[in-house]
């Protein structure tokens, strides 16, 4: 009967997608089917032009302890051809993506976090890569992302050491955006995207995207190479809106196009 219950759950809240994991038994740890869930879900935020963010939470009080060992065990792994790990590591969604964390974020459920633009946990939630003493590594994407989201002798030594730490330590060193009292971290993830709902969806997505490219750009190359990118937002129909709100004085409203 267990099996009918969809992993994955997904609600529309005006603008905003809310996306569950829903392996509450095994806290929120993925299998096949919740990475084939999430998956699809990313693609939902992707593609529906009236979605412009998503928040990604666990049900009952986790957001996910990572991998489900049970069914690594049997050789089955929580990968997607499309997405990669956990249905987003590899490639998460272009629209900006909110954490919002209770309970545990540990393993791949951390990395999850490290999926997502901006992370809301509430003030008793724990979170790290556990990898190493199990004698593996944490090879969707916390490796490489943590260091780039905090000091890197910091992220370097919650690597080594496997060690958790409660969210506000993640706050002091600038990878939680906020902090929420227990209990309401998806309320706080919420009200965050509400804020941003005031900005043009294309000029989000745009500048998320030049953002995180720019990683791997000179300054120099940096000037041009984010000219096709910003370029969608503005020569849009919102760009237009934009204006003519400002001029007559009220709030846009926004097609996402």
């Amino acid at each position: 009967m267990c099996e009918t219950i969809p992993k994955v759950l997904t609600e529309r809240r005006g603008h905003i997608l809310i996306v569950t994991i829903n392996r509450p038994e095994a806290k929120n740890a993925m299998n096949k089917a919740a990475a084939e869930a999430m998956n699809a879900a990313m693609d939902l935020l992707d593609n529906d032009d009236n979605l412009f963010i998503g928040v990604v939470t666990g049900a009952d009080g986790n957001f996910s302890t990572g991998a489900d060992l049970k069914a690594l065990a049997s050789g089955e792994r929580p990968i997607t051809e499309d997405r990669g790990g956990f249905g987003v590591f590899r490639r998460p969604p272009r629209k900006p993506l909110i954490a919002a964390v209770e309970g545990y974020a540990v393993g791949g459920g951390m990395e999850l976090c490290l999926s997502c633009d901006l992370v809301v946990a509430a003030r008793n939630s724990r979170m790290g890569l556990p990898e190493v003493r199990h004698s593996v590594c944490a090879t969707g994407g916390g490796l490489f992302r943590l260091p780039r989201r905090m000091p890197y002798h910091i992220a370097m030594e919650l690597a080594l050491s496997g060690e958790a730490r409660e969210a506000g330590f993640y706050h002091q060193h600038g990878l939680v955006n906020r902090l929420a009292e227990p209990g309401d971290a998806l309320n706080e993830a919420i009200r965050l995207a509400e804020g941003l709902l005031a900005n043009a969806p294309l000029a989000l997505a745009a500048s998320k995207e030049i953002m995180q490219r720019s990683f791997d750009w000179t300054e120099e190359d940096a000037w041009t190479r984010q000219q096709p990118i910003a370029a969608r937002a503005f020569e849009s129909e919102d760009r237009r809106e934009g204006l003519a709100a400002f001029a007559e004085k009220r709030k846009p409203v926004w097609k996402g196009r």
